[in-house]
């Protein structure tokens, strides 16, 4: 595994451990359903027989289980609609529902009360609370119908300062933590072998061969692609800043060649210009020098497995024990749909410590023709109804720039402290 190919891996590592949504497979079975117009059209699919359905029999069906995982993809509008109205659903026929929020930790718990009791305000809540950035769009609607039907909300996930520390160190951190922040995160972690560590391994190296070491047959078009952002950086610097015109056209032309020699196959090149500005911060530097790759992209991968795990056994810990401290309660939890497609991470956590618990997983499927939605019996398999939905807009279409975004990312990531070590 050369460097360049580290760094794609390291930044799948570090982004995996935030966001947690993913889309699944390639589509093949067409069902005889409308296309998907745009961002807020979806398609429910009933698993077990390939179904489609409408919005009151998922609910009614759904009715019946005792926890209702709903996975997504973080910011798509259409999924968190669905959430919104699944949750009404639920609650007209389940008075006693509670909603369990990734997006709150388990430490934030009596601010996200004090809220629904109406002692402070929205703002403190998302300030004190550290909401998402995408609270208000996404989390917001669901919050507030809980605070005025008086339902519980679970702030259930591990802080994030935890987090960092599991991944940077490992499962022995755990054993660092003072009290009571030992109390903010699972008693128990389930970080054995097995099919969840099986799917996280597989999802991490089959991603990092889709980044910038992999060839691209279309590698001149985006090259073409990127020769258009930076003409147009160019000409937006000589608009904005006349004395800097010469420079930025020079350092435009720079890498514009950069570009043609990148799209001839001189890859190396490339790579030696993305290292050269990160010596002394690449970890992968550092890796190439130690001996096996192998060995150390697989410690990187248990320490980030074990940090994702944390996560996983602490909402799973949390969930169990509002249902134990309130029974007969039912609960809708939201999470990054990788935490709980196919019954695996916070499912089967929860299922170890409560197995007679009914759990349905709700997961949604990017379609990958809009005008012709379709599945797979992999996609099926992945939860007890898949939720199509239309794909959000590509991320890069210039190669230079995905490569860019990745660099800032571990930069990033490798700037986080474990403020237990300091």
């Amino acid at each position: 595994m050369n460097r360049l190919r580290m760094i794609a891996v390291a930044t799948i590592i570090a982004t995996l451990t935030v966001f947690s949504g993913t889309a699944l497979s390639d589509q093949s079975k067409v069902g005889a359903i409308a296309p998907l117009t745009d961002l807020y059209d979806t398609v429910w699919i009933r698993s077990e027989d390939g179904s489609v359905k409408s919005l009151e029999q998922v609910a009614d069906d759904l009715s019946q289980f005792d926890v209702v995982f709903f996975g997504e993809f973080h910011g798509h509008s259409g999924i968190h609609l669905k959430q919104m109205q699944i949750f009404a659903a639920l609650q007209q026929r389940n008075l006693n529902m509670t909603l369990s929020l990734e997006q709150f930790e388990r430490d934030t718990q009596e601010l996200v009360d004090l809220y629904l009791a109406g002692k402070i305000g929205e703002k403190v809540l998302q300030e004190d609370g550290r909401g998402w950035p995408n609270y208000e769009q996404s989390y917001r609607p669901l919050v507030e119908f809980a605070k005025d039907n008086s339902l519980p909300v679970v702030a259930s996930n591990a802080p994030k300062q935890a987090v960092i520390c599991m991944s940077k160190e490992g499962p022995e951190f755990i054993e660092k933590m003072p009290m009571p922040d030992r109390l903010w995160v699972a008693k128990e972690l389930h970080i054995e072998e097995g099919a969840y560590l099986d799917k996280y391994r597989s999802f991490i190296e089959n991603s990092s061969t889709h980044g910038p070491n992999k060839k691209d047959p279309d590698d001149t078009g985006k090259s073409e692609n990127c020769a258009a952002i930076d003409a147009y950086t160019a000409s937006h610097a000589a608009h904005t800043d006349s004395g800097k015109t010469d420079d930025t056209v020079a350092l435009m032309a720079g890498k514009k060649d950069h570009m043609a020699d990148k799209a001839g196959g001189d890859k190396k090149e490339h790579m030696t210009a993305a290292d050269s500005g990160k010596k002394e911060h690449d970890s992968g530097a550092k890796m190439g020098a130690g001996g096996d790759m192998a060995k150390i992209m697989q410690a990187m991968i248990m320490k980030s497995f074990s940090s994702q795990v944390l996560r996983d056994d602490t909402m799973a810990e949390s969930i169990a024990m509002h249902l134990q401290d309130n029974p007969g309660r039912k609960v809708l939890h939201l999470d990054g749909n990788f935490h709980s497609a196919s019954h695996l991470g916070t499912v089967e956590r929860l299922k170890l410590r409560m197995p007679e618990l009914r759990i349905a997983v709700i997961n949604p499927i990017a379609v990958e023709d809009n005008k012709a939605p379709s599945w797979t019996d992999e996609d099926l398999s992945t939860g007890d109804y898949i939720l199509l939905v239309k794909q959000v807009p590509e991320m890069f279409i210039c190669e230079t720039r995905e490569l860019e975004f990745q660099m800032k990312t571990i930069k990033k990531r490798m700037g986080n402290k474990c403020v237990y070590s300091e």
